[in-house]
């Protein structure tokens, strides 16, 4: 694990790179880690404005991203890793994205990796894909960014009343009946200096997950600490993890017990995580074998370090062979939309005020035999410009408690705040 660190620090000092880490031996959700660095070819994506990299050359082309990344995987048949923004939802259904963009990242970003390392947490077993290994001496050669980092006051940027007043909104919406779900989420922005990579390490020392992910580009950091899983295939079976249920961490292992009782008890939550499942499973028949899709596990809760969370499982056995037409016809995840999904997705336009761009969106990969596995943007800091972002929300519906709703938020941004508070003490 740690000798992933050290190569993560090495290549990012040579370019891009993009670290997928399973952090937690505890979850059997994800057991394998990839080190991805040296792109040979990139395709990134602003709106339907197209760039592709390749062999030193750069093309510039005006395409629906999602026809874009088909083309370009089936071009580099091989490894991709990267991201899918938010707003890329605007190039499945008639949806805009029209709120202020304070990152301005791309809305995908995805490199064919000249160096793939696979590390497997349950064999211990570290396999060289594709590229050379540096040497011990290159590595100590090497000068690394510093190690420290700076992170100024996280501030709020749709305070409290604002943000209460929103889903009082949404919920006169529901009572309209325009959806009966909404997920509405609010965006933090703190000052940062420093290195990227040391933020990483201290948010996993925070709470460990299934789905940590580090990645690097020229202008853009991201350090991603996600529970959650959007979309698996592996062979012809898909399945999807949403999380829906959100209960804090106790002080003591009994108030620990206590808390994750109340969670599963939850009539409200289970309400909430059921309507989810409901659209993840339409979501998966869209791609699936007639008869297939199931939901073998129910209202799980998974503890994290500082979150309980209640996990539903939703499987299928897929008739479409390609991982970009599977992606595509269920993105974005359900559970940071709200049900029904289009309109869910209209009113978040409307109440929110920051365009998500890569939160709610999906990191990961896709293998040459078409397989792939995605997380979902969640518990994520994007740094850019000397400026870090880190979005939170939750799901509304017609009995949420506004001010219960507020607290929630704040409990999930715990993984980024437990790491300020640890810098204070040091």
């Amino acid at each position: 694990m740690d000798d992933l660190l050290i190569l993560t620090k090495y290549f990012a000092t040579q370019g891009n790179v993009i670290l997928l880490q399973s952090q937690s031996d505890a979850h059997p959700s994800s057991r394998v880690s990839y080190l991805a660095a040296c792109p040979k070819a990139t395709i990134k994506a602003y709106g339907d404005q197209i760039t592709v990299i390749r062999g030193g050359e750069e093309q510039s082309i005006q395409k629906n991203p999602w026809d874009a990344l088909q083309a370009f995987r089936n071009e580099a048949d091989g490894w991709l890793f990267g991201y899918l923004g938010y707003d890329l939802k605007n190039y499945i259904e008639q949806l805009d994205s029209s709120n202020t963009d304070p990152v301005a990242a791309s809305d995908m970003h995805f490199i064919v990796p000249g160096f793939l390392l696979k590390y497997d947490h349950k064999t211990r077993e570290t396999t060289l894909i594709k590229g050379d290994m540096p040497s011990k001496d290159e590595i100590d050669r090497q000068t690394f960014d510093q190690e420290e980092f700076a992170l100024g006051k996280l501030e709020q940027q749709t305070n409290r009343e604002r943000y209460i007043q929103k889903i009082e909104e949404a919920q006169h919406r529901i009572s309209e009946g325009d959806f009966y779900e909404i997920n509405l989420s609010h965006q933090m922005k703190a000052p940062f200096k420093g290195s990227a990579m040391h933020l990483y390490e201290k948010m996993r020392k925070v709470g460990p997950v299934p789905f940590g992910s580090f990645l690097k580009y020229d202008d853009l950091s991201i350090c991603s600490q996600s529970p959650e899983r959007f979309l698996r295939k592996e062979g012809s079976t898909v399945y999807s993890q949403p999380i829906k249920g959100t209960a804090k961490r106790g002080a003591t292992a009994d108030e620990d017990d206590i808390l994750k009782d109340k969670l599963m008890a939850s009539k409200k939550e289970r309400a909430e995580n059921l309507m989810i499942v409901d659209l993840v499973r339409n979501d998966l028949s869209r791609i699936a074998q007639k008869g297939t899709v199931k939901v073998p596990e129910l209202f799980a809760i998974q503890s994290f370090g500082t979150v309980h969370q209640m996990v539903s499982t939703v499987i299928a056995e897929t008739i479409e062979e390609d991982p970009v037409n599977i992606l595509r016809a269920c993105f974005p995840m359900g559970s940071m939309t709200g049900a029904p999904k289009i309109s869910a997705m209209k009113s978040i336009e409307e109440l929110e005020d920051y365009k998500r761009g890569i939160y709610s969106g999906a990191i990961g990969y896709i293998t040459p035999e078409a397989d792939f596995d995605f997380s979902v943007v969640i518990r994520t800091a994007v740094i850019k410009n000397s400026q870090l972002y880190y979005s939170v929300g939750g799901a509304i519906t017609s009995d949420s408690d506004a001010q219960k709703e507020w607290e929630e938020t704040q409990i999930k941004a715990r993984a980024l705040l437990h790491v300020l508070e640890n810098l204070e003490k040091e």
